[in-house]
């Protein structure tokens, strides 16, 4: 792995983006959402994760991050990825209505069966790309490309019209996740 995509400050603010195996679909279902966004909310409370923005798409989560609690912050999103891989494989395999139920679960299987460090299933793609950001430019830039993530799949026309973000934060409403750090971006 290149030195460009490692956690080398524990202080650090933290660009990150991780994605299902596969890039397989799952939220598009909300209450698969929901747990997310539970365990965000976990780790904020509980684990030290202050969180500057974030979205969930379809296949892939973007989150600006920095870890407070003297917790290594790889550490920090690899409990986050533990915890909700199985909290998602467990409300796949129990949703009645989910039509896709034994398709995704046989996926997961097969990746865990490629990866020494996995038992039954894989959901999460064992790499998140962490970048550190290290200016007002770059922390603006990320969270223009978090929050505009949905704007280019063509699923809202405006950034804050997309509610599994952070960016009806930015605009001055109420997002669903309390406690995000909004970046105000000042020029000296």
């Amino acid at each position: 792995m290149s030195r460009n995509y490692k956690f080398h400050n524990p202080e650090g603010l933290y660009f990150v983006s991780f994605a299902v195996v596969g890039w397989l679909d799952v939220f598009t279902r909300n209450e698969y959402k929901d747990l997310l966004l539970e365990s965000l909310e976990f780790c904020q409370k509980s684990k030290g994760m202050e969180i500057h923005s974030w979205c969930i798409m379809t296949n892939h989560v973007h989150l600006i991050f920095r870890s407070t609690d003297n917790q290594k912050p790889e550490l920090l999103l690899g409990d986050f990825k533990r915890f909700t891989s199985r909290r998602i494989v467990k409300a796949i395999q129990e949703n009645p209505k989910e039509s896709r139920k034994e398709y995704l679960l046989d996926y997961f299987k097969k990746e865990a069966a490629k990866s020494s460090n996995t038992t039954n299933f894989q959901f999460w793609r064992h790499d998140s790309r962490p970048i550190e950001l290290w200016s007002n430019e770059v922390i603006q830039q990320k969270i223009d490309y978090i929050h505009n993530n949905p704007v280019e799949e063509g699923i809202v026309f405006r950034p804050e019209d997309y509610k599994y973000s952070s960016a009806p934060d930015y605009a001055g409403e109420k997002g669903l996740l309390d406690g995000v750090y909004v970046f105000r971006y000042f020029k000296l």
